[in-house]
């Protein structure tokens, strides 16, 4: 998944009630008689599919079956699929899948859950993270195979904070405290997503919703949005936007470049701005005025936030995104199944390497060597025109909150049983469009907060 690109990867609509898969797929036999696996992969960069090709290649050495690593734009995802199950031509694998995109394969019958089951059985799936596995299964069949993580965090400078005697940003009160206090014509307060038609919206949202205890939808299929949590964290965001924020809306390029910049004491965004804050993308360097002598001020001048605790959590949380291997429903399920086992064991290591900071181990381990995985994850070179280890950069308590984030990563719907409903929201984006008009001063929190709970109440009501 590539860094500039996370924001698209679950904006996926539901478009049709289902979707039937014809009985082949794009493997065929080749002229030496080996199967051959069409894979797909949502790490659709040039050199990550030049990377994968690689990887592959060692897989095909070692058994015989040739692989087409074909990248594919994540928001081009739910029309390929669809044109792709109509023609009979889906491929065997995709990989670097979201959850929004496991629910919507799942939901349309179009993945093979025994043989994603089969390839955790036969890792072992005690070396794989609970969490992780639970958030990537359907109606409680295993509909793929979870790989990396990626989480969402508060990252405030830890500088300018300790000079005002401020407490870490972990809570609403103290981010409130702190951007009311920072803020300032040269310093915004802080800086968060505000474009309606954008799922970065929706996701830096929802960290702050699941953070103060507002659901979409509740253990009946309720939708909850309309809640006085909600309507507390609709009022908390726009709150902040409007009175310590940048003025016009913000977005995934926006809020990074302003932080970047040195032009905000607070920004929310992923892990994959750690390589960028480290000075290490020359197409994202850091700009602000102490990072002239040292590019690597913001990285090392910068504390994080994983978790969130709002007024109305007893308990902090953390949003966040799983990438997935999935089987299809059509393909050689044996070589298929060989081939995930394959990038999450012998490839696995170079598959997290392809972006250390937005992709942290689920498989933690083998049977035999428990943290092998996340050891050699710690070590891996991050970057693009410069690499080097995050280690090099931050200290070792926020690795490790960042290595263990996928226990505690959680989402909308999906504990639920709504996973379909969470994907059909990411096409209209109800929410962004209801924040948005809150952040814009033109409605309350509570009336965005009701905005919403219509608006998903339609959709929810369009998949019945």
């Amino acid at each position: 998944m590539k860094p500039q690109a996370f924001v698209a990867a679950a904006a996926i609509v539901l478009g049709v009630t289902s979707i039937v898969a014809c009985s082949s797929s794009e493997s065929s036999t080749g002229k030496d008689g080996a199967k051959q696996l069409t894979v797909w992969s949502e790490e659709n960069d040039a050199d990550r599919v030049k990377a994968t090709q690689a990887l592959a290649a060692k897989f095909t050495a070692a058994t015989g079956v040739n692989v087409k690593i074909v990248g594919i734009d994540e928001q081009q995802f739910q029309q390929l699929i669809t044109s792709g199950a109509a023609a009979g031509k889906l491929p065997d694998v995709i990989g670097a899948l979201p959850l929004a995109g496991v629910q919507y394969m799942a939901s349309n019958d179009l993945v093979n859950t025994d043989a994603a089951q089969q390839v955790l059985q036969n890792l072992d799936t005690k070396t794989f993270n609970a969490n992780a596995v639970s958030l990537t299964q359907y109606k409680g069949k295993q509909a793929a195979v979870p790989s990396d993580a990626w989480v969402q965090m508060l990252i405030y400078r830890k500088d300018l904070f300790d000079k005002a005697g401020l407490a870490a940003p972990s809570s609403f009160a103290a981010i409130q405290t702190a951007a009311q206090k920072l803020n300032s014509p040269q310093l915004a307060g802080i800086s968060m997503a505000t474009v309606p038609n954008d799922s970065f919206t929706q996701q830096s949202f929802e960290y702050f919703a699941l953070a103060n205890g507002c659901q979409m939808v509740d253990d009946s299929g309720k939708i909850t949005l309309d809640s006085p949590a909600c309507v507390d964290t609709f009022t908390t965001y726009s709150d902040l936007i409007k009175n310590t924020s940048v003025r016009g809306n913000q977005d995934v390029d926006t809020t990074r470049a302003t932080y970047l910049a040195g032009k905000s004491a607070m920004f929310v965004w992923s892990s994959f701005v750690l390589d960028e804050m480290a000075g290490l993308r020359d197409d994202a360097l850091p700009t602000c005025p102490e990072c002239k002598s040292d590019p690597a001020f913001l990285a090392k001048n910068s504390g994080i936030v994983t978790s969130l605790q709002g007024a109305g959590q007893a308990k902090p949380a953390q949003f966040g995104e799983i990438g997935s291997w999935t089987i299809t429903k059509s393909a050689n399920a044996e070589a298929a199944g060989k081939f995930v086992e394959f990038m999450l064991n012998d490839g696995y290591q170079g598959w997290l390497g392809l972006s250390p900071e937005g992709k942290f181990p689920v498989r933690q381990g083998s049977s035999a060597e428990p943290k092998k995985f996340v050891d050699a994850w710690a070590a891996l070179q991050t970057g693009v025109d410069r690499k080097a280890p995050l280690s090099q950069f931050y200290p070792r308590d926020v690795l490790d909150a960042l290595k263990n984030s996928p226990a505690a990563i959680a989402r909308w719907a999906l504990p639920q049983g709504q996973g379909a409903l969470l994907g059909a929201t990411l096409g209209p984006l109800p929410v962004p469009k209801a924040v948005n008009a809150a952040a814009n001063g033109g409605v309350s929190g509570e009336q965005a907060a009701k905005q919403a709970q219509q608006a998903v109440q339609k959709l929810q009501s369009s998949l019945k």
